[in-house]
């Protein structure tokens, strides 16, 4: 078939755009989207969400999406939607039991003027975040006014690993080893370094997060947020935040230290252009990004504020245990550490003033004094008549 219109059908195979794994969590937090219902309601927000997912489903039949919702006391999936055993009975007749034994339909109502893809995977996210909201209750929010991001993030890394060990691949040749830093990033990252000489090459899944947040203080995860971030780094996997309220800190981390597109839109004209931001800024993936000029957010620095492990509160300045390198914002009281157990010499520290060095005297005033020279009259030094 080449010989007949002289093309490589090799070369084309090589040329072919790896698929795309988007991971998106949606903070659904009530109580921070209680406070932003005048400026952008969640509703606008999840038809925008839908309009960004669409288009990079549209760009590549291969590419993937997954919704996770951070919720106040849990983190659900919103799509796929998980098969319980269950529903397993009736799946064969279109449709399946929920939670509360209520029966509800799999498949959406049939729309010719709407893509089946994108059908389906409107009707599975709205379903499953009307339930999630209909299910919490008010106790609940009491007990847990923030949100389980560390959750989410778990859950998200979970699932990228299970899809790129499903889906095979011809150029990973290693398993990833975690315990080696020099490994390469194989098995759930983004390692997309083939070799152009052989033909029918297989590129692996390339994966990325997106972080929809509301909420303010995350200092009670810190320890688990911070070690999702860590695991998100070894794996080349990048984090975007598209910050819509509250306090920044550790999400600005994340963006910087995973590689990822962070953005803080803290006012009603900011937020009003929420779709033109998810389409502009964090639609491409990373091999578009190498080819374009990203936006780097507002300018302002990074805050690499740290939580404390004791109080849970964010330090400029703390204690850290030499040993297991946790943060404490204040001397401990007997030395002894609260994550490790090892017993620390803490002395006096933080509790003393620095020591300020004295100022050493000019060495001519030195030079005169050592070698008698006069003093002016009255001083009462030596060589100099006492008065009267």
């Amino acid at each position: 078939m080449n010989a007949v219109d002289a093309t490589d059908r090799g070369a084309v195979q090589q040329d072919v755009e790896p698929p795309s794994l988007l991971t998106i969590i949606l903070d659904t937090n009530p109580h921070a989207w209680a406070l932003l219902a005048d400026s952008l309601p969640l509703s606008k927000v999840v038809a925008n969400l839908l309009v960004f997912i669409n288009a990079h489903v549209a760009i590549n039949h291969a590419n993937r999406v997954a919704v996770i919702a951070s919720h106040s006391e849990r983190a659900e999936w919103l799509y796929p939607t998980p098969t319980q055993p269950r529903q397993q009975h009736d799946q064969a007749n279109g449709a399946t039991h929920d939670g509360d034994g209520e029966r509800a339909d799999v498949h959406p109502p049939n729309d010719a003027n709407k893509y089946r893809p994108f059908a389906q995977l409107e009707h599975a996210l709205v379903t499953n975040l009307r339930r999630l909201m209909t299910t919490t209750t008010a106790p609940s929010l009491s007990t847990s006014p923030a949100t389980l991001l560390a959750g989410a993030l778990t859950r998200a890394l979970a699932y990228i690993s299970k899809q790129t060990a499903a889906l095979p691949t011809a150029t990973t040749s290693t398993q990833f080893n975690y315990s080696d830093p020099s490994s390469s990033t194989a098995a759930g990252g983004n390692d997309l370094n083939t070799d152009p000489t052989k033909a029918h090459t297989t590129l692996g899944l390339t994966s990325r997060i997106l972080v929809v947040s509301v909420s303010g203080d995350l200092a009670d995860k810190y320890i688990e947020i911070m070690n999702a971030i860590f695991a998100c780094q070894r794996l080349s996997i990048p984090i975007d935040v598209l910050k819509l309220a509250g306090d920044p800190v550790f999400l600005q981390q994340a963006a910087d230290t995973t590689g990822g597109i962070y953005m803080h839109l803290a006012t009603p004209q900011a937020r009003a252009g929420f779709l033109q931001y998810l389409m502009f800024a964090y639609l491409p993936d990373q091999t578009a990004r190498e080819n374009l000029i990203m936006p780097a957010g507002e300018g302002e620095g990074v805050d690499f504020r740290a939580a404390c492990f004791c109080h849970k509160r964010i330090v400029d300045v703390g204690f850290v245990c030499s040993i297991c390198l946790s943060i404490f914002c204040e001397p401990l009281a007997d030395g002894t550490c609260l994550l490790c157990g090892s017993h620390l010499s803490m002395g006096n520290y933080g509790r003393n003033p620095a020591v300020v060095p004295k100022r050493k005297k000019g060495k001519g005033k030195k030079r005169a004094l050592d070698s008698g020279a006069d003093t002016p009259a009255g001083s009462g030094g030596e060589g100099t008549p006492a008065p009267g």
